[in-house]
């Protein structure tokens, strides 16, 4: 067999990205993608150390290289001192790293640590390719727009951003369990030993929570339990003690809270509807599990890109929207009188069914393969 035809059945992929579930999943995903196509592929991750994809990505069965790489911090004058030497020393980690890995292709999905691995992989004149989550891009795939040779989006309109002829519309590569919940109520149902007789609401704050989330929900606890409705409450670890002090003061089976929950696909087919945040792995996840939602953007988020991914949804009336500042008083009640309005629901999971990209993390894998060198 020709090194050529080696290549072709044994792709050496790199894959980086991280910080948050939005990098790591959608990472995780084409990962997984590419092995199903080529069974016998070398995947190697890099990430930042300290980040949680660390944990997440040998969770999921793949090696993880770390780089001493952050993002600027807010009022940290010291730790923004040390930046432009993380960069440094960054890049050259990742230089180390490609050269003992050897990859045929670099792949990255957003986030600093993408960043260094991309920019060394194209000095070094490897093909690479950025997926882009959102509406909006981070400064990472920004930067790196010239340096690549495809760039995959979720979005319409993207060539605001980037150079139109490298830009492929894929939409966002999902988890492939959450993708397949057919004949899973049951099973979620049982996990969280929930009652197949009373309504369930997910609530999801993203893989690190979601503070105004949180309280909301905190405040209104009693509510839930009042209404005889059950609840999966997905924390973050930074809220997960006053939550579960709180569910222990409502005292009703039914209402659990998680600091994070890996099952999710179990989570989304015991749930009638669900509340989450705005992320872009958040958005086309419900869009594919079709669950009637009310989404809460993070206001802080870059160019507010979160409202954005949100209306890309509300304006075709396939979501709800919930701002920031409003869920304290108003989101439980319209969780609430959601799950009573059936036909609401029924109009919004119609809706959001022709949204969905449902193929795209293979489309996304197609990419990454065919731009290995022959």
């Amino acid at each position: 067999m020709t090194n050529d035809q080696q290549k072709k059945k044994w792709p050496r992929v790199i894959i980086s990205g991280g910080g948050t579930g939005g990098h790591i999943f959608p990472a995780v995903a084409i990962a997984k993608g590419i092995q199903e196509k080529y069974p016998d592929a070398e995947i190697l991750f890099v990430g930042a150390k300290g980040r949680m994809e660390m944990e997440k990505v040998p969770a999921a069965g793949f090696k993880i290289e770390g780089l001493w790489i952050s993002g600027l911090q807010r009022g940290s004058i010291f730790k923004n001192l040390l930046f432009p030497f993380k960069v440094i020393s960054s890049v050259f980690k990742a230089l180390r790293i490609i050269r003992k890995f050897k990859p045929d292709v670099a792949v990255g999905v957003g986030g600093y640590a993408s960043g260094a691995l991309l920019y060394a992989a194209t000095m070094k004149k490897i093909p690479a390719l950025i997926q882009e989550q959102n509406s909006f891009p981070g400064i990472t795939n920004k930067v790196l727009k010239d340096r690549v040779q495809r760039i995959c989006v979720a979005y319409d309109n993207m060539d605001k951003f980037f150079p139109k002829d490298k830009i492929i519309l894929t939409g966002n590569p999902v988890r492939k369990e959450i993708t397949k919940l057919e004949g899973k109520k049951e099973r979620g149902l049982e996990k969280f030993n929930l009652d197949k007789n009373r309504l369930v609401v997910l609530v999801v704050g993203g893989s690190l929570g979601a503070r105004s989330i949180n309280h909301a929900i905190d405040g209104d606890l009693q509510k839930f339990a009042d209404a005889d409705v059950q609840l999966i409450w997905q924390t973050g670890k930074l809220y997960t003690e006053e939550a579960k002090k709180r569910v222990a003061e409502v005292g009703k089976n039914g209402i659990m809270s998680f600091d994070f929950i890996t099952d999710m696909d179990l989570a989304y087919a015991a749930a009638d509807i669900v509340i989450s945040r705005a992320g872009a792995l958040a958005v086309s996840e419900l869009c594919l599990v079709k669950k009637p939602c009310i989404l809460v953007p993070l206001p802080t988020a870059a160019e507010d890109h979160q409202t954005k991914n949100a209306l890309s949804l509300v304006n075709y009336n396939a979501a709800i929207l919930v701002k920031d500042v409003d869920a304290k008083s108003i989101l439980v009640d319209e969780a609430l009188s959601l799950l009573k309005d059936k036909e609401r629901c029924e109009k919004l999971t119609y809706n959001m069914d022709k949204l969905a990209f449902a193929n795209a993390t293979e489309t996304i894998v197609n990419e990454v393969i065919s731009l290995i060198k022959k």
